[in-house]
């Protein structure tokens, strides 16, 4: 049966993970679509399909919501449409940085963010990698229970699969311990109080040494 085309009348599931992509690329520099659609794969593509079929129905809408204007480049049928940043969009990107909470913590959310780690504050970056790891570790005590419950009702394949899919999250919470680790240490070092201002850190060398020092009945230098 006909199904109707509705992609552009409501985000689908991860359509607000595109729009958080296409703000940080476009906070970079405009775009015509066709670069854009190559940023996005190299930035989506470790994490996720990337449907290219999605992209112009996010574009209207972010345009309609006012976070991007899209203008003529060139002359024919060698024109562009290049697509740029608003204000308001700029507003709203840094907004989405800010985010933390268990929404960032799913693979889509979780590349995307990660992604533009470098404009997120210290404080954000800690608080996702740390709700990444504890998801994680969920689905790595699943994995494992599963695992042991159908040991014996599975064929030597399907364990195979299990068992690499298991590695595939143990492997990424190391990556995420030392991440993490990283963070504390940088944390530590910018929060902790000067030790040094600008005085010796032995206050006693700056006392002459005994010897030095004048006895109260010694006579002028040279006289006994």
């Amino acid at each position: 049966m006909y199904r109707p085309d509705t992609s552009d009348d409501a985000p689908g599931k991860g359509e607000d993970v595109l729009e958080f992509a296409v703000l940080g690329l476009l906070h970079e520099s405009p775009m015509h679509g066709y670069e854009l659609r190559k940023r996005l794969n190299m930035t989506l593509g470790l994490f996720r399909a990337f449907s290219y079929g999605s992209l112009y129905p996010t574009l209207r809408r972010m345009q309609a919501a006012g976070w991007v204007v899209a203008d003529d480049a060139g002359h024919g049928s060698r024109s562009k449409v290049v697509y740029s940043i608003t204000a308001e969009g700029k507003e709203r990107f840094v907004e989405l940085l800010g985010e933390a909470g268990p929404s960032t913590w799913e693979d889509e959310a979780f590349g995307v963010h990660f992604a533009f780690f470098a404009r997120t504050s210290p404080e954000a970056r800690l608080r996702i990698l740390e709700g990444r790891r504890a998801r994680l570790e969920e689905r790595q005590e699943r994995f494992r229970t599963g695992v042991t419950r159908t040991r014996e009702r599975l064929d030597r394949y399907t364990l195979e699969l299990q068992r690499h899919g298991l590695e595939s999250v143990e492997r990424e919470v190391r990556w995420l311990n030392e991440l993490i680790e990283t963070e504390r240490s940088e944390r530590s070092r910018r929060t902790e109080p000067a030790e040094h201002s600008g005085r010796p850190d032995r206050p006693e060398l700056d006392a002459p040494a005994p010897d030095d020092q004048p006895r109260p009945d010694a006579g002028p230098a040279g006289q006994p």
